[in-house]
């Protein structure tokens, strides 16, 4: 069996690794970082939770060992597609380089530019990036690129859903020719294979599982869910959810929840709140000091319940989730993998549980094409009927009930009033007349005639007949 002292890294890496705990590489470690150390490009393919992170921050600093940045000047560049991503790969550069004197620099949104400035503007043997803030520096002439040797692409696939490809190929454009590029997805889709046949010179091609698939320790299951009514379903759907989690009892330890929109990861995190559950929320929408704090406290152990979207979630690195459930089933097939592989890592056990409305089949099936089997059903906790929450719930209100009352007597429909006092509201019918008003009387009773008519009917105004008096008397 490979060990890590087999991969040829440098002696202070090997007692970083060996402090750390680690003596057996995984799969794509133990393939992707002997290319990498003889400077070959390297394309890894792997499932999240393998340990790729690793896999390039190793040789990569072994690499980085002899040489010295200069200012403005990163000597490696690693690209992330979310702040949490770049964040943990920093957390790793940190732990493995304790006893070399390398340094780095975080660029991620957030974070005031003067502060990322200075430390450029000091030298850095690794500079982490999410692309967009990469080229605001850039763009602002704070950094120059063409000392980069090493260039790592991290998360590819989700670079790719995330937009970020043009970036991405504009930054390849800015570094030299010459550069050794590491390249890693858990996908393989058309428009990553482009950029990896247009960038990277003969790669070592390290494929450590089939394509998008989830790792074998993951128990995955399926909540086949139709609401009552259609104004009700959302609520009915928190409601099993609910019941779900506590069907799993002591075996959930912690849990992440996922929900395709930003709004609804607010919803059901208030929901669980308002019934006694301890969980909190993180999407993008949050400022970085709150997620951060957020991810903190789940990874203490002070949260035990994360409701996330797809993007936050994607650098989250939490070996012991006990628990994932999909409260809406991913527009796009990879990223289902994705998500449940926040369970079942680094060879523990874990448990995916999906909720599947009507609308949500087709996707659903695609889920299963892409793993080429089918998810087992399990039984809604609840039955069919699963009891709706309040209205009120979204805006943090506490329940309000009606109840049926008995008709007090003045709530009774009041009788008609008698004929002699209808008659004071009624409009009065003016008598015939024999002969036409004079003008003063006319304009003396407009006024008064005005205010008691309400319609026209058979009765005339005596406004309209004014003008054919006039012409009358004239």
């Amino acid at each position: 069996m490979t060990k890590f002292t087999d991969l040829n890294l440098a002696p202070k890496v090997l007692k970083a690794i060996e402090d750390v705990g680690y003596e057996t590489p995984t799969p794509i470690q133990a393939g992707a970082i002997p290319p990498a150390l003889e400077g070959r490009d390297v394309l890894g393919i792997a499932q999240t939770g393998t340990g790729k992170t690793a896999s390039f921050v190793l040789p990569m600093i072994t690499m980085l060992a002899r040489g010295r940045a200069r200012a403005r000047m990163p000597r490696s560049l690693v690209l992330c597609p979310t702040r949490e991503l770049a964040a943990q790969v920093a957390e790793n550069f940190d732990q493995y380089t304790k006893y070399m004197k390398l340094t780095k620099a975080l660029l991620i949104g957030g974070v005031s530019f003067k502060e990322q400035d200075a430390l450029i503007d000091k030298g850095v043997d690794v500079l982490i990036a999410t692309p967009g803030r990469l080229l605001d520096h850039f763009e602002r002439g704070k950094l120059i690129l063409s000392d980069v040797k090493v260039m790592v692409v991290d998360e590819a696939d989700r670079m790719l859903d995330m937009g970020f490809i043009p970036d991405i190929e504009r930054i390849f454009g800015l570094t030299p020719f010459t550069r050794q590029t590491l390249f890693f997805s858990a996908t393989m889709a058309p428009e990553i294979e482009r950029i990896t046949n247009t960038f990277l010179s003969a790669p070592a091609k390290i494929e450590v599982a089939r394509q998008a698939t989830a790792s074998e320790r993951i128990e995955q299951h399926a909540v086949m869910f139709k609401g009552s009514r259609r104004d009700r379903a959302a609520s009915e759907k928190r409601a099993v959810l609910r019941a779900l989690i506590d069907q799993e009892g002591a075996t959930l330890q912690n849990a992440v929840i996922f929900c395709n929109r930003k709004t609804d990861v607010d919803i059901v995190s208030k929901s669980l709140k308002k019934y006694g559950y301890d969980a909190a929320p993180i999407h993008g929408d949050l400022d970085q000091s709150q997620r951060n704090a957020t991810l903190d406290g789940f990874r203490a152990g002070k949260i035990k319940i994360l409701v996330a979207s797809d993007v936050a979630a994607r650098g989250l690195d939490v070996p012991s989730v006990t628990h994932v459930f999909n409260f809406d089933v991913p527009g796009h097939a990879e990223d289902y993998v994705h998500r449940i592989g926040r369970t079942g890592r680094a060879g523990r056990d874990g448990k995916a549980i999906t909720l599947v409305e009507p609308r949500d089949e087709k996707n659903f099936a695609d889920v299963e094409t892409l793993l080429t089997k089918e998810i087992p059903r399990m039984d809604n906790p609840l039955g069919n009927a699963a009891p709706a929450e309040e209205e009120t719930e979204q805006r943090g209100e506490k329940p309000k009930r009606t109840r049926s009352r008995k008709r007090k007597p003045e709530d009774a429909p009041k009788a008609e009033a008698p004929v002699e006092a209808q008659a004071e509201d009624a409009p009065r019918e003016e008598a015939p007349r024999s002969e036409p008003r004079s003008d003063n009387r006319a304009r003396r009773g407009r006024k008064e005639d005005d205010n008691k008519v309400v319609g026209l009917g058979d009765h005339l105004p005596s406004f309209i007949a004014l003008s054919f008096e006039e012409r009358q008397a004239g």
